[in-house]
């Protein structure tokens, strides 16, 4: 059972409704491909609530289609290659991002992003916007064998950082982030301004230590204690 965490000597992040709304292209790439098949596109609050999930969720909200069925793999590769062309139109850090980050390297505290994004889309991404940690690193969903809920992903970058994953939070704002991070032995950290998109339970039962609603409450994390973490 998690019941603290250790002092923390860095933090990494989900990438999509963590560091970056990335909702408006996700989302928008869906609804060409609505339009390109004739089906009526969806509104920005009904699509957001998908995004974490990528192209398996986005697919099912618009075209009602998952793994398995018939076409889901074309589907999917149409939806991924206007995703690509679109990747930063809309897309934009959240509000706060750049002034925890620039906290979190003037305080030499080591930062890294962990996604299920493969890297086909989050090297440019994390470029045009600016992203590139200094004192960290990236870790896509192909990175590893597998991605998240599985915790390879996080205990890659706690290798990367050379840091004992004990040390480390993951901040993200989907159960299988909480799940990843406590299979890694790490402090999960739910991003209350993310999509926070429904889960197999409900938010308040995710294996979290913490449910920020501010980017900045990051650093009230630092070098404290998190406490009262939850199994």
């Amino acid at each position: 059972m998690l019941s603290s965490v250790p002092l923390i000597q860095g933090v990494l992040f989900d990438l999509d409704g963590t560091l970056v709304d990335s909702a408006p292209d996700l989302g928008g790439a869906l609804n060409e491909l609505c339009l390109r098949y004739q089906r009526t596109p969806l509104s920005p609050a009904h699509y957001r609530l998908f995004v974490s999930q990528g192209a398996r969720g986005l697919l099912q909200a618009g075209f009602d289609i998952q793994p398995g069925d018939l076409f889901y793999e074309e589907l999917r590769d149409e939806f991924l290659a206007l995703y690509e062309a679109r990747l930063s139109r809309e897309s934009r850090l959240f509000d706060p991002i750049p002034a925890l980050l620039q906290a979190l390297e003037e305080q030499h505290v080591p930062w890294g992003i962990v996604t299920n994004k493969v890297a086909r889309f989050t090297q440019p991404l994390v470029n045009q916007l600016g992203l590139f940690p200094s004192h960290g690193c990236l870790i896509s969903g192909d990175t590893c064998a597998h991605p998240k809920p599985w915790p390879d992903p996080l205990l890659a970058a706690a290798r990367r950082l050379q840091l004992d994953p004990a040390h480390l939070i993951y901040v993200g704002d989907d159960e299988r982030d909480m799940n990843a991070a406590q299979a890694a032995g790490m402090g999960g950290v739910i991003a209350g301004w993310g999509y926070l998109a429904p889960g197999s339970c409900p938010i308040d039962e995710w294996p979290a230590c913490a449910h920020l609603q501010h980017p900045a409450e990051v650093l009230d994390l630092l070098p404290t204690h998190c406490s009262s973490c939850r199994a």
